[in-house]
């Protein structure tokens, strides 16, 4: 528990302790301790929290003496105060007690943020999280790196699908391809994020593998949980290369409600990087291929080869690969140099909800010159909405209140 650096209110009162206060409390960044009506004697501590009397709550506690002079408590006997209890214990009645307040904090905040969310299946727990993944085993677990695999691409690597040997699982495997530069800066950085960070909206990462190949060459790869129904950019663009196994895409056309569940999916993950870690993280590369869906489509954010850590002085650190974001979804200032920022990732998410609903790309062919998906959508508000909005959209709505008005008998 003394490793509790952010924790900043602790109520443990009317929990019948006993035993001297421990020492460590002091040494939190506590604003507010609550030890009131328990059975605490002994020496108050006159720093940290113990230091402003409006911070502690003491009430209760008729054997507790000196301390600052606002708590008004006698002067400690030169015997000191016996102990009913092993400071041990109490400390181990403290842990427990602050662990459930925390479970069932996190619990009750979850389900606020899934309320009105249908209810996700359960999905198997992938037992890899420490696994040691040699090359030969992820050879043998992709057939190869078989084309056949194959699941994605990029400048940075491949992914592929594989099947491990030692308990089934199904994973992606991420492999750079370390000719091209700026690759390994991007696995780096990549893992150096994704050890550190845990959020339902961000993709797991199982371990990572630095090997040498067959052929002696160096070889580096990330290894994640396997998402069943592929990526965002997939099911919005028809003519995006099928990347999943037949049959597991069963349509493209999403609905509105998918698109506004997937949208909040995707700002909640931005929130916490920015907000939300000890050091802001800026993704930098926000787009519809690095928003993965899982069996129910909820979808996590991936592909974390460009992060960057923001600076307490708001500029940020040099960049570990030399790309900036991709083209049509980074700002236009990062093109003239300007530094990275919050309001990047910001930027590049609102060009994604535009394409999520207009369903067009923002290297379409039709936007030239001054045209962008930004100007696009901003002329056509408000009285011309419907003329940008994505057509699937417009005739899910016609079906629906075709359906309601067959149910009414018209």
């Amino acid at each position: 528990m003394s490793s509790l650096r952010g924790i900043r209110e602790i109520d443990l009162s009317r929990n019948n302790l006993s035993g001297q206060i421990p020492k460590f409390l002091k040494t939190l960044a506590l604003e507010n301790l609550n030890l009131s009506f328990n059975d605490l004697d002994g020496e108050v501590p006159s720093k940290g929290v113990f230091a402003n009397a409006s911070a502690l709550s003491n009430a209760g506690n008729n054997r507790l003496c000196e301390g600052i002079t606002e708590l008004q408590l006698p002067k400690c006997s030169n015997k000191g105060s016996k102990k009913k209890k092993v400071p041990r214990f109490i400390a181990l009645i403290l842990t427990t007690s602050v662990i459930l307040g925390l479970t069932m904090t996190s619990f009750f905040i979850f389900c606020w943020l899934k309320k009105g969310k249908r209810k996700q299946a359960s999905e198997p727990m992938l037992k890899t999280t420490l696994l040691k993944l040699s090359y030969e085993m992820l050879l043998k677990a992709t057939n190869g790196f078989s084309p056949t695999h194959m699941v994605g691409t990029g400048s940075l690597g491949s992914v592929y699908k594989g099947i491990l040997d030692n308990d089934g699982a199904i994973v992606a495997v991420k492999v750079l391809n370390l000719q091209h530069q700026g690759a390994s800066k991007s696995f780096m950085a990549e893992c150096k994020v994704l050890k550190n960070i845990r959020h339902r909206n961000l993709v797991r990462v199982i371990t990572s593998c630095t090997s040498i190949d067959f052929q002696g060459n160096e070889f580096k790869a990330i290894v994640y949980e396997f998402m069943e129904k592929g990526n965002l950019e997939q099911w919005l663009h028809l003519d995006s290369v099928p990347l999943i196994e037949e049959g597991q895409l069963e349509t493209q056309n999403l609905s509105l409600l998918q698109r506004i569940s997937i949208a909040i999916d995707v700002a909640s993950a931005v929130d916490y990087l920015h907000h939300q870690c000890q050091r802001s993280i800026l993704h930098c590369d926000l787009k519809p291929s690095n928003v993965l869906l899982n069996s129910d489509m909820t979808a996590r954010v991936g592909d974390f080869g460009l992060v960057r850590f923001l600076q307490v002085s708001n500029k940020n650190e040099s960049s570990s690969v030399g790309v900036r974001g991709t083209i049509g979804y980074t700002p236009p200032e990062y093109g003239l140099g300007s530094e990275f920022s919050i309001h990047g990732d910001v930027y590049s998410n609102g060009i994604l909800l535009l394409e999520m609903m207009t369903r067009k790309k923002p290297t379409d062919v039709m936007f030239e010159g001054d045209l962008n998906l930004h100007n696009f959508a901003r002329t056509a508000l408000p009285d011309r909405v419907m003329e940008i909005v994505d057509p699937i959209l417009i005739n899910e709505e016609v079906t629906a209140s075709n359906h309601r008005m067959s149910q009414t008998g018209n």
